[in-house]
């Protein structure tokens, strides 16, 4: 049987990669995709705990799982405002490294 510390191991993981991702990349592609994985993991220890703590009544409590679905929302919506400021700054620069993107200014 899986229990809440399998949960919590491989969102721990996933969070470990998530980080890594963020703190050692300069492609802007791939810190979105960490801080992606990073929400995710998140998301994943939010569902396991609510999956694992019982009501009175024997039912799980599914607050945190409501939770997930506007963490969901707000992860598209930051992906998609993302994504766009990426674009844009690529048509004008011509890359999609850190280093090369030090001002926001065009």
């Amino acid at each position: 049987m899986v229990t809440l510390g399998d949960y919590l191991l491989v969102s721990g993981i996933l969070f470990s990669i998530g980080f890594a991702g963020v703190m050692l990349r300069r492609n802007l592609i791939i810190i979105l995709m960490s801080l992606e994985l990073m929400l995710n993991a998140a998301n994943l220890s939010l569902v396991a705990f609510s999956r694992f703590r019982v009501d009175s009544s024997g039912l799980p409590n599914y607050n945190a799982q409501v939770f997930v679905f506007f963490i969901i929302t707000v992860a598209a919506a930051e992906v998609a405002v993302g994504l766009a400021i990426l674009v844009a700054l690529y048509r004008v620069r011509q890359t999609t490294d850190v280093k090369d993107i030090r001002q926001l200014r065009f």
